[in-house]
């Protein structure tokens, strides 16, 4: 979510309740939603306390209607199937991450596409 006073990127927190706000949830029944306390979400949006783990946070997305990957990344965090991922294969998924920075969008999407479709030729 962007900050459309500075043109940045709003903190989690920030965005968060700006979102819960705009959603017309309120702190106690978004943080009962969730399966935190009111206390620990309100800090949260004061940026007083780091983010909440990965799994509560796609589901703050989700109850927004927000991408989850993209609000697991403004909370700084990385989702458990992504950790997964690069588990299985500690060598080449980092060193792909780091051969495919800098592209853009589109260029990325082919990539992705190229990848899907050299899947399903193995299978």
């Amino acid at each position: 979510m962007t900050d459309q006073t500075s043109g940045g990127t709003l903190p989690f927190g920030h965005a968060l309740r700006a979102k819960r706000i705009e959603k017309k949830f309120s702190l106690r029944k978004f943080a009962e939603l969730v399966g935190v306390s009111p206390t620990y979400l309100s800090q949260v949006e004061q940026c007083n306390v780091m983010p909440p783990t990965a799994d509560r946070v796609k589901r703050m997305a989700e109850l927004l209607g927000e991408n989850t990957d993209e609000w697991i990344s403004l909370a700084g965090r990385v989702s458990d199937d992504i950790s997964q991922i690069i588990s299985e294969q500690p060598t080449e998924v980092p060193d792909l991450l780091r051969a495919v920075r800098g592209l853009t969008p589109s260029q990325l999407r082919r990539l992705r596409e190229d990848a899907e479709r050299m899947k399903d030729e193995r299978e």
